[in-house]
């Protein structure tokens, strides 16, 4: 890690340790006074405070004409203030207490986001880590619950998201399984090693692992001398999987590590399935979680490489500057 990132780090450390004590809230303060400083905060990104008020306000007011939408954004508040647990008690219990309530396809979104983001902490954010070799609990929660959101609320303007997400879980599940299956080979546990493989080709199909999961299982099974295995799961990586690391002219080689770093694949997956999202998720007047949902759906669009991008995407992705000197100069 550089310096650069380490001043950075210690910065964000001593940030938190110097923070300010919590602001007192003026208890004359009405209803709608309370909103709208709260929700002056959450413009500025002053999430602390904001939770300050929209606790203050829901607790003050709980059967309010705001009460319901300061739980909502209390999710959100605590999801961008790194809070994740906090932000998933919100949402668990604003499922809870309004199943009924016409927002509540969000709540399960953020149940699902605080799962997805659970590991990603203040040093993974600066860290060249492979989430392929993490412990995949968050991410088989957080493939769960975006699961419950789709299933239960499919035409939500969240549920593309939540697919596309799901896409990108499934795959980071099934490259971890592969981690592990050679984590067996290694330590001759050859047929422990075959039965992953084998897991992960049953199991997680149009995932990139798939490959790797049948060159798993040919390596295992040779090292086992059960050569009818053998020879069958080449066969069907040779016919499936011409390209695949693993062979050199069609003959397999010895294939203990994967070839190529997970990480890096599954981003190019993710970048490719980003073009799926048909619209992003329609602005709704005084609303902050959907105006930072629409923000994280440009920036989304801008990391899609230009070559996968439809003429929608390219001309959404484009800067002010590239605009006005018609391209020129990118």
């Amino acid at each position: 890690m550089s310096m650069k990132h380490l001043l950075l780090v210690a910065v964000l450390a001593l940030t938190a340790a110097c923070s300010s004590n919590p602001k007192v809230i003026d208890e004359s303060l009405s209803e709608s006074e309370l909103y709208l400083m709260a929700q002056e905060d959450l413009d500025a990104n002053n999430y602390g405070p904001a939770i300050e008020s929209l606790r203050a306000l829901e607790s003050r007011y709980p059967f309010g004409r705001f009460a319901q939408q300061a739980q909502l954004e209390l999710i959100y508040a605590y999801y961008q203030n790194n809070e994740p647990e906090a932000a998933k008690s919100s949402a668990d219990r604003f499922i809870r207490l309004h199943p009924q309530h016409p927002n509540v396809d969000y709540a399960y979104y953020m149940r699902g986001m605080t799962s997805f983001t659970r590991d990603a902490g203040i040093f993974e954010r600066f860290l060249p880590l492979d989430m392929t070799r993490r412990d995949p609990g968050a991410a088989r929660d957080s493939f769960n619950e975006f699961a419950q959101l789709v299933s239960r609320y499919p035409e939500s303007r969240y549920a593309p998201d939540a697919r596309l997400r799901m896409v990108y879980l499934r795959n980071l599940l099934a490259a971890y399984d592969i981690h592990v299956g050679h984590y067996y080979l290694k330590r001759d546990a050859h047929l422990a090693a075959a039965n992953r493989g084998r897991y992960v080709v049953e199991n997680f199909q149009q995932t990139p692992s798939v490959g790797d999961g049948l060159a798993l299982m040919v390596e295992a099974y040779q090292r086992l001398a059960m050569d009818d295995l053998a020879n069958t799961a080449l066969a069907t990586l040779q016919e499936n999987y011409p390209e695949h690391p693993s062979l050199d002219d069609g003959e397999f080689r010895h294939h203990v590590e994967p070839a190529e770093q997970e990480a890096g694949r599954l981003r190019s997956m993710m970048a490719g399935f980003a073009d799926k999202v048909l619209t992003p998720p329609s602005r709704q007047t005084g609303t902050q979680m959907e105006r930072e949902m629409q923000q994280q759906y440009q920036e989304a669009v801008a990391a899609i490489p230009r070559e996968i991008r439809t003429p929608e995407q390219e001309e959404q992705s484009r800067s002010i500057w590239s605009r006005i000197t018609f391209g020129l100069f990118d």
